[in-house]
């Protein structure tokens, strides 16, 4: 018995250790209930967003901002509560994008930051 939660302890300690390291290439990631709002800065990237909830909807506005010449884009992923997915990219350093999206039947989403 002893044995197996070693392991098991190892193995969950091993992909949380990778799960970090991914997220820490990706940039920051929000994963959050309303009301809430996040103003992350990457290497070559800025955002700014906020969640809202409204009549059993969360609504994720804010912009993105491409901060660097480098041929990549900013780029914000939205996962939703409920199983949706929007993004919204910024290309060539200076542009700024805006974004609203409104998710039906949930209150939480996880937005992050990267550049692609």
């Amino acid at each position: 018995m002893f044995a197996a939660r070693k392991i098991l302890t190892s193995a969950v300690t091993t992909f949380l250790l990778a799960a970090g390291l991914a997220l820490g290439t990706v940039g920051p990631a929000n994963a959050a209930a309303c009301p809430s709002s996040a103003s992350p800065v990457i290497d070559g990237a800025s955002a700014h967003w906020s969640l809202r909830c409204s009549g059993g909807d969360v609504t994720v506005a804010g912009w993105l901002q491409d901060t660097r010449t480098d041929g990549r884009c900013a780029k914000v992923r939205i996962n939703a509560g409920n199983g949706e997915y929007k993004a919204k990219a910024a290309c060539n350093s200076g542009v700024r994008n805006s974004f609203t999206y409104t998710f039906k039947r949930t209150s939480s989403a996880q937005v992050r930051l990267a550049t692609v």
